[in-house]
């Protein structure tokens, strides 16, 4: 059997919203393809050695515990930026998208320095992005669900991952979601992702197996997850 190392960082300060289930219905996935995944739970007392592990997963937090992310994760910049040039991957959701980008201007016009591993900026916002999005991404042929509730909104990216079909996008009437570059995918979505978007999990289950260099095994998909993603869906609309 395969093994897959996954590191779920700041699992205790980034997980608003359920947002480790991500890595839960990951691991089953992988599990029904004869993949050990194993999981290490690693937050800021921890060092983290980024050449250890194959899949990297941040999820959503409070702004300050945003914060004291980013203030640990600042002195692993280069390794970070080594891991995504390996294709390892990341996936990262909620506000953790802003730590990647080269900074975040709160409310009070103090502006923190952040990864600069892209050069998009993150800027504080008094009002709010909350509800549910509809999107499309050129990863998977069904579409993207998943909600947002943000207070940033992002400036510069490059890198897009979802076209915006009923929703936001970076910032209110853009039309462009998320970043993707080599491994690294990143989104405002929260919901957990994965779970309410199964196809799109099926999508990084075929791409580790790719990484592993193992075969995929194509597997059923009518239990709880798919038939809760097509009922749910009934709720947009295409255009």
């Amino acid at each position: 059997m395969k093994k897959f190392k996954i590191a779920h960082l700041y699992y205790d300060l980034m997980n608003l919203y359920g947002e480790n289930g991500n890595i839960r219905f990951l691991v089953k996935k992988l599990e029904e393809q004869n993949i050990d995944a194993e999981v290490h739970f690693l937050s800021i007392e921890d060092k983290i050695d980024f050449d250890k592990y194959d899949f990297y997963y941040i999820g959503m937090g409070s702004s300050d515990n945003a914060t004291l992310v980013l203030s640990h994760l600042l002195k692993y910049k280069k390794d970070i930026i080594s891991a995504i040039n390996k294709n390892k991957f990341f996936l990262i959701t909620g506000n953790a998208i802003d730590l990647f980008g080269t900074s975040i201007t709160k409310l009070d016009n103090k502006t923190l320095k952040a990864l600069g591993i892209f050069n998009y900026e993150a800027t504080e916002e008094e009002f709010r992005i909350v509800g549910p999005q509809y999107y499309e991404s050129d990863l998977i042929n069904q579409k993207i669900l998943g909600f947002q509730n943000r207070s940033t909104v992002l400036k510069n990216v490059n890198e897009k991952l979802f076209t915006v079909i009923d929703g936001t996008g970076y910032s209110p009437n853009d039309k462009n979601e998320g970043v993707h570059y080599n491994n690294f995918y990143g989104t405002y979505l929260i919901g957990p992702l994965l779970v309410r978007n199964p196809y799109l999990c099926d999508f990084f289950v075929k791409e580790i197996c790719s990484y592993l260099n193992i075969k995929y095994q194509k597997i059923s998909t009518n239990d709880f997850a798919y038939r809760a993603y097509h009922e749910y869906i009934k709720n947009f609309y295409t255009k």
